[in-house]
C-alpha cells in the first residue's frame, strides 16, 4: 500500500475511534458516573492534561527541552499569581518580559 493510502486508514481509523469513545460515553450506567471516585479522577485529569499541553508549549522546542524567554516569563507570571496581582498585569508583565528577553538574545 502507498503512504498516501496508509493516511486515509488513519484518518478512517481515528474517526471510528472517536465515534466508539463518544459512543461509550452514552451507554456507561449513569450510577457508574455517579461515584465520587469518578468525579475525583476526572478532575485530576483534567489538571494533568492542561499542565502537560503547558509544560510540552513553554518549555519545548522541537522535541528538546529548552529554556528561553518563555520559561523566565512563566516564571514571571507566577511571581505574580502567587503576589495576586490583576491578571491583565500578570499577562502584560509576561509578554514584556518575553519580549525584552528575545529582543536582547
Amino acid at each position: 500500500m502507498t503512504s498516501y493510502l496508509w493516511m486515509w486508514v488513519a484518518i478512517v481509523g481515528a474517526g471510528l475511534l472517536a465515534w466508539a469513545t463518544k459512543y461509550a460515553g452514552h451507554v456507561v450506567p449513569e450510577r457508574f458516573l455517579e461515584n465520587p471516585r469518578v468525579h475525583r479522577i476526572a478532575a485530576y485529569v483534567t489538571v494533568a492534561l492542561l499542565f502537560a499541553l503547558f509544560a510540552v508549549q513553554a518549555f519545548t522546542t522541537d522535541g528538546a527541552i529548552v529554556f528561553d524567554a518563555r520559561v523566565v516569563a512563566v516564571a514571571v507570571a507566577a511571581v505574580l499569581l502567587w503576589m495576586r496581582a490583576p491578571f491583565i498585569v500578570v499577562v502584560v508583565a509576561a509578554a514584556a518580559v518575553a519580549a525584552v528577553l528575545r529582543l536582547i538574545f
